[in-house]
């Protein structure tokens, strides 16, 4: 089953590295009781992930802080070492939007947006989708048909609709 706006987001355990290396960060307790922004993409330093989705949360930060998004997340079925060094080489990280490794795919399958493309090296990962969510569950969700186009999923896109 594929998530809809009005469904709320599974419990689910996504990775983050912290002071003393990999730390386990849960989604409920993330997004309970608060407004978040969820975006995810097909994989860490890939072309479009890299060029256009990241930076265009990075250049609406401060418009959704000012809509009262409490915070930005981006998740990838990568581990937490890779999200932390591409968080610090997009400048993701200094922007202040966090970065979360989904290693397993076990969240991006149990909403049901996961993907395979093996022309480009891409297996069990995630589709390109971008969406709100209140006290855990989701107000808007916009899903790229494409995981090369970064269109209805980008900051700019989610911000018209919040």
């Amino acid at each position: 089953m594929t998530i809809s706006t009005g469904d709320t987001l599974p419990e689910a355990t996504l990775l983050k590295v912290g002071d003393s290396g990999p730390e386990t960060v849960s989604l409920g307790a993330l997004t309970k009781g608060r407004k978040v922004v969820l975006f995810a993409v097909p994989g860490a330093y890939t072309p479009t992930c890299s060029s256009a989705h990241v930076p265009s949360f990075i250049r609406t930060k401060a418009e959704f802080d000012a809509k009262g998004v409490d915070e930005i997340i981006c998740v990838s079925v990568n581990d937490p070492f890779v999200m932390k060094a591409w968080g610090e080489a997009t400048g993701a990280a200094e922007a202040g939007l966090t970065m979360l490794g989904d290693p397993e795919g076990a969240f991006t399958k149990a909403i049901g947006m996961d993907f395979d493309a093996p022309p480009a090296g891409l297996i069990g990962r995630s589709k390109r989708y971008a969406m709100a969510v209140e006290d855990g569950r989701v107000t808007v969700l916009h899903v790229e048909q494409s995981p090369g186009t970064c269109e209805a999923t980008a900051g700019e896109s989610l911000l018209a609709e919040i």
